[in-house]
């Protein structure tokens, strides 16, 4: 249902320097760089990190997050630690969630911009 997900961030260098080594944890790749925006997917472009249009500070949304799939646990484990490396905060270290449909192995983190992030071993799937 989802096509992609962008986020706001202020510095686009910095964006990289973060979402490179976090997203690569997953198997997730860059896939485009231009003025104002990273891009993201395995195979195609799913994340972006992207300044506003005119250029200004962006700031993170109070209640919003962005969830990527991890293929196992060591997956997990390994994108927390990458995003508190690459300047990002713990949010909820690596553990199991008891979710509305299932327990999940998740961690959270907050991004150098504010953005809170999860990675997790599986999604809200029927």
């Amino acid at each position: 249902m989802i096509d992609h997900i962008s986020v706001g961030v202020s510095a686009i260098e910095a964006a990289a320097d973060f979402y490179g080594p976090v997203l690569g944890r997953l198997g997730v790749k860059e896939l485009a760089r231009m003025d104002g925006l990273v891009a993201y997917g395995r195979d195609r472009i799913e994340f972006l990190a992207m300044q506003p249009f005119d250029r200004g500070d962006a700031s993170a949304g109070n209640g919003t997050h962005v969830a990527f799939h991890a293929a196992d646990e060591d997956a997990v484990t390994a994108f927390h630690a990458a995003a508190l490396e690459a300047g990002g905060r713990c949010a909820g270290p690596p553990g199991e969630r008891a979710y509305p449909h299932a327990t999940v192995f998740a961690a959270y983190v907050l991004d150098p911009f504010g953005n809170k992030l999860e990675a997790l071993t599986a999604g809200f799937a029927a």
